[in-house]
């Protein structure tokens, strides 16, 4: 008797596990067209899985609270890496570089697919 109910909280921890999945988590629409994953947990990455740059990972990002994200993000066309900030709205995602510690940033919005 104690191995099934064992087993039965085993199998309820892991499907809520699945539904306290991050919201950032999953693929999501670049505005340049390709796709991006996001995965992680805790600490999150981008890796595109379409277009030019397939395969390659652009960045990296933590939770900062209140669906705010921080860490790096890398141009693929140029591998050049910037400070970055995503910003999770619904089904959108703003996601934005700077440099000289925010002086010059670029931003687009990306889409969950």
């Amino acid at each position: 008797m104690l191995r099934k109910v064992s087993l039965a909280l085993a199998a309820t921890l892991i499907m809520a596990g699945a539904a306290w999945a991050d919201p950032i988590e999953g693929d999501w629409k670049t505005q340049a067209g390709s796709t991006a994953a996001i995965a992680g947990s805790g600490s999150f990455s981008i890796t595109l899985k379409s277009g030019k740059y397939a395969g390659k990972t652009i960045g990296s990002f933590t939770a900062a609270g209140d669906n705010k994200y921080t860490g790096t993000i890398t141009d693929p066309e140029t591998d050049k890496t910037y400070s970055g900030k995503a910003t999770l709205s619904g089904a959108s995602l703003k996601m934005s570089g700077c440099v000289l510690g925010g002086l010059i940033c670029k931003s687009q919005t990306w889409h969950k697919l």
